[in-house]
């Protein structure tokens, strides 16, 4: 007779499902969801349509947070009920799919209880994701678009938005550089961590010798933030330089100078973008992401000021950050955390959750030390 018992694990369960929905605030997140539902009943609400834009936004993402959160406590009440049903029944199949759903609820469960660790002054906000080329010739920019497309993948498979802000092209393979903002409740917070450089060996597929070669690329994360208006920027400290857009081997996708490039002359920081209509809606976007880059830059300089004054100047996070080696052993590897795959082909593809989980949580203790 079939005794299946799945009480200790669903009680284990349970226990984390409590304390993410004390971290979560389901209570504040109703109100901010009544709020924003009267904010958008509202008839003249789409008289500002950016604002229009912002309140139903808001009020999709509270609603979808609410929705996991409290689907999640729904599935552990069937859950038991299917665990008894099953034992009442002698049934080996429904035993096999309560098996399936506790497993399915734990790495879900897992996955919000990594989310209460982002308490970051800007985890909760969107990202805006740069990826450069470095060194390695062609592998280098065919590696930059590898990781592009990776981190597309992974935003389509979460079902998040995503808007390419700028591309420069490679006169040979990939690219040199992207930039691309990925619009989600914690995405900043989430990926974040894949900030760093990243390494590429293989047998090149452009050398003719077939030599292992190794190539960099570099991934830069910071928050989507409507007005950083903590940044003044005084006009003469920008060199503006405005150009026509293009795609892949030069080809004109636009027939005008819109595309604009900012220098931030005393830092020497550049901002590219192309991808807006008119060159005054890249001008304002390229601003907007230049003064996120110089308000992080402030607080990092403060913040290593601090740690010098403690007596403390070790860089948290090393130039290298993670390899992906696809000759001989195929093996991705976080050299932080210690996370590895050996499915090179499913990172690429946007596999990308037990890396940026193991790093949320090395984050978090190297935080507490």
């Amino acid at each position: 007779m079939l005794e299946l018992d799945l009480s200790a694990d669903i009680q284990a369960l349970r226990v984390t499902y409590g304390d993410i929905r004390e971290v979560v605030d389901v209570e504040a997140l109703r109100t901010d969801i009544a709020r924003l539902s009267e904010e958008a009943g509202a008839p003249d609400l789409w008289d500002d349509t950016e604002r229009a834009q912002k309140v139903t936004s808001a009020l999709s993402h509270r609603q979808s947070a609410l929705a996991r959160v409290e689907g999640i406590g729904n599935r552990l009440d069937d859950l038991e009920v299917l665990v008894g049903l099953a034992n009442e029944m002698d049934d080996e199949d429904s035993a096999a799919e309560a098996r399936a759903e506790l497993a399915a609820l734990t790495e879900l469960i897992n996955q919000l209880e990594v989310q209460t660790l982002m308490d970051g002054e800007y985890d909760e906000r969107s990202a805006i994701i740069t990826i450069r080329s470095g060194a390695g010739g062609d592998d280098a920019t065919d590696f930059a678009e590898m990781l592009m497309r990776m981190y597309l993948r992974w935003a389509e498979q979460h079902k998040y938005p995503v808007k390419v802000m700028d591309t420069s092209y490679a006169e040979g393979a990939g690219i040199k550089s992207a930039t691309f903002e990925i619009e989600a409740p914690y995405a900043f917070g989430t990926l974040s961590v894949e900030a760093g450089t990243h390494r590429l060996a293989r047998i090149s597929p452009f050398g003719s010798a077939d030599k292992r070669q190794t190539s960099f690329a570099a991934v830069e994360v910071i928050p989507l933030m409507e007005e950083a208006t903590e940044v003044d920027i005084p006009e003469g400290d920008i060199r503006v330089d405005v150009f026509r857009s293009s795609g892949p081997g030069g080809q004109s996708v636009n027939t005008t100078d819109s595309a604009v490039r900012l220098t931030h002359l005393p830092t020497g920081i550049v901002v590219s973008m192309q991808n807006e209509k008119s060159q005054i809606q890249n001008r304002a976007a390229a601003m907007r992401v230049l003064q996120t880059r110089l308000l992080l830059l402030q607080k990092e300089q403060e913040a290593a000021k601090k740690k010098e004054l403690a007596g403390n100047i070790t860089a948290s996070w090393g130039d290298q950050m993670r390899s992906y080696f696809l000759y001989g052993q195929q093996l991705v590897k976080d050299l932080r955390t210690g996370h590895e795959s050996g499915n090179p082909a499913a990172v690429f593809d946007g596999d990308l959750d037990g890396f940026i989980s193991a790093g949320i949580r090395w984050r978090k203790r190297k935080e507490e030390d």
